[in-house]
């Protein structure tokens, strides 16, 4: 007899053919006579709405491998290839027995779930078939197991709910996805017994021949995404607490909602800023998806819990839900944010991940665009976000134009101004045209402070190479307009770091403070992409890779943070204060402020966390006061969410370390 290792996948080459003859008998011997002691089961059948938990028994599984699996999918009329995500039963205790469980949250995708067990082993390895972590995908040659259907009740109310400000004070936007389109409206009142005004919705819907490339427009990626409804709640009187639901009565109503309304007359504003933060999932799939985005949702829904009544934003610069063609995860996305964004807008602008595709308009020969948005050629963004303005750019394919690319705003006195790194920026081109009008015109009376923010960052130190033409290029004509008009901060992703920049103008530092009679107002540059995603550029030596090149930190580099987070934004008539947050504490760890006049007041943390608190002065005053009332809230949220299978499973599978940029 000769011994094979399963590990290592070795055998003499002329048993070969002798293994693979048995394996097909051993499998049929487990379809044909081993079935019927195989069971499955699923509790509860019915489920109330997106995250609620399902439990998924098993038993009888003869010879257990560790690569067997269980197959999530929606519909349940999918083949066999085409799961939406699996679940290695050796995740499970007491799975070498053959029998287990195991509970996840399941995301309403407007269609049942089903669940499938199949056998796999090593041998069966198609190297070939890997996902995006070019880990092997598993094979679905051999069903041990199918499910009954899991469903949601109907009549719920409508899901995946999202604020944003339309430009107007006394206007806020909201969203949301219904499985049938049909009319819809927002009820909305000061009170939460009187919901006494209604506005209709309009309705949008994309469909598989929109998209422009596989997978999103694949059968493996595409899945129905529903109807997207837009309304706008009128009259808003400044800086009320507003309560809202949504739905219809013949469809339902959602839960009830609140909101803050704008007061541009107060002299604050509040924001969270991030930028590449994803989604997570219970389970593994065709992607690599974000774990970290729990903690980045935790955190600043604390945030926002503590500061009570006042009002606030939420700017995500780029790289959404990294759904990149299986539209699954922008729904797992929505769930997932959900508690914040539909408490404060939540504003957005394009990334990679939402738009490049190898037939883009606008593609020079210098630049770095690829094949990014998995096919999705920024269809879902445009029609399931809409930010203030107009912006578009035809697609030159029977994909509807892409929408939601440059835009700006007020709140409070901070300028908000965004902009798309995927498109073209050049003097002549629409959007240049728009920054530099919108630059020139900003009233610093009324907002002393200019925010600028886009996607892929103008300066880094990380390993991206190949940005370096497009970095060459927004130095020469984007930076001139953000030096010329005193932009005081300008926020990039992309990279999944932290790193703030000394004041810059043509990679030369100069000065915010008082210099003599000479002042230097450059930008201050902070690269913000640290929200979720993983990979990350090499800042420190591993020992586990020693060959790895190291990219050291250039002068003009002040801070670089390797920690997941967010910044958070309070600025008032005279100051603002930018303040980087760690998932792993919740607490600061760096910091930068501004005065009106331009000067740069201070920068960096010296003395630790500790200190750090201590600085935030008015804004951490808030964060104590509520973080020990919400915290029990919304971890009771989070955990009903996310299941901790998700990493369980993870640990199961293989997870090698990537260094490269995306």
């Amino acid at each position: 007899m000769v011994e094979i290792n399963p590990l290592t996948q070795k055998a003499p080459i002329n048993m070969i053919p002798f293994v693979t003859f048995t394996l097909l008998i051993f499998f049929n011997l487990i379809s044909s006579s081993s079935s019927s002691q195989i069971s499955i089961s699923v509790t509860p059948k019915t489920l109330s709405k997106s995250g609620d938990f399902v439990t998924i028994k098993w038993t009888g599984i003869p010879s257990p491998s560790k690569l067997d699996f269980l197959g999530i999918y929606s519909p349940p009329s999918s083949l066999h290839d085409n799961f939406i995500g699996y679940i290695f039963l050796s995740s499970t205790s007491g799975w070498e027995s053959g029998s287990g469980s195991i509970s996840i949250p399941l995301v309403n995708l407007r269609s049942g779930h089903q669940f499938r067990i199949f056998r796999w082993t090593e041998l069966e390895i198609v190297p070939d078939l890997v996902d995006h972590d070019h880990n092997p995908l598993p094979q679905t040659k051999h069903l041990l197991a199918v499910s009954e259907e899991v469903g949601f009740v109907s009549g719920r109310g409508p899901e995946q709910v999202h604020l944003a400000l339309t430009g107007f004070e006394d206007e806020m936007r909201v969203m949301f996805v219904t499985p049938d389109g049909k009319e819809s409206y927002v009820r909305y009142g000061l009170t939460r017994g009187r919901l006494g005004r209604v506005v209709k919705t309009r309705v949008v819907r994309y469909e598989k021949e929109d998209l422009c490339d596989a997978p999103a427009n694949s059968s493996i990626g595409w899945r129905d995404p529903g109807y997207i409804h837009d309304g706008v709640m009128l009259n808003l009187k400044k800086g009320k607490k507003y309560y809202y639901q949504v739905g219809s009565d013949s469809g339902g109503w959602s839960t009830i909602y609140s909101f803050v309304s704008q007061n541009r007359d107060s002299g604050e504003t509040f924001a969270f800023l991030f930028g590449d933060m994803g989604t997570a999932t219970p389970y593994l799939t065709f992607l690599r998806t974000q774990d970290e985005s729990k903690s980045t949702i935790k955190w600043i829904s604390r945030d926002i819990e503590a500061l009570g009544n006042k009002p606030a934003l939420i700017s995500h610069i780029g790289d959404i839900s990294y759904a990149r063609g299986y539209s699954w995860l922008w729904d797992n996305f929505f769930t997932q944010v959900e508690p914040v964004a539909s408490r404060v807008p939540y504003h957005v602008c394009i990334g990679n991940h939402e738009y490049d595709w190898p037939l883009q308009p606008w593609k020079p020969d210098w630049s770095s665009y690829g094949k990014d948005g998995g096919g999705e050629c920024g269809v879902p963004y445009s029609h399931k976000f809409h930010m203030p303005g107009n912006s578009s750019v035809p697609t030159g394919m029977h994909a509807p134009a892409t929408r939601n690319l440059y835009y700006s705003f007020d709140s409070g006195p901070v300028h908000f101004v965004y902009m798309s790194t995927e498109t073209n920026f050049f003097p002549g081109s629409n959007q240049y045209d728009f920054l530099k009008h919108d630059l020139e015109s900003v009233d610093r009376v009324k907002t002393p402070f200019v925010v600028f923010q886009g996607h892929r960052p103008m300066y880094s130190s990380s390993s991206g190479t190949k940005d370096i033409s497009l970095r060459k290029r927004m130095i020469e004509y984007l930076e001139p307009l953000l030096v010329k008009n005193n932009v005081n901060l300008v926020l990039w992703g992309h990279v999944h770091r932290y790193e703030r920049f000394c004041p810059l103008n043509n990679f030369t530092c100069g000065s915010l403070a008082l210099n003599g009679k000479e002042r230097k107002a450059f930008p201050v540059q902070i690269v913000i992409g640290m929200a979720g995603q993983d990979w990350q550029p090499i800042w420190a030596p591993r020992e586990d890779h020693p060959t790895d090149p190291i990219f050291p930190q250039p002068l003009q580099s002040l801070y670089r943070g390797s920690e997941f987070g967010y910044v958070r934004l309070h600025a008032t008539k005279k100051k603002l204060t930018l303040s980087y947050v760690g998932n792993h504490d919740g607490e600061v760890h760096d910091k930068v402020e501004f005065l009106a006049s331009g000067q740069l007041l201070s920068a960096g943390i010296r003395d630790g966390p500790a200190d750090a608190v201590h600085m935030e002065s008015k804004f951490s005053w808030y964060v104590k006061v509520g973080s020990v009332l919400m915290l029990g809230a919304f971890m009771g949220y989070i955990v009903g969410f996310i299941s901790h299978a998700r990493k369980n499973s993870a640990d199961k599978g293989w997870r090698p370390i990537k260094t490269e940029e995306i």
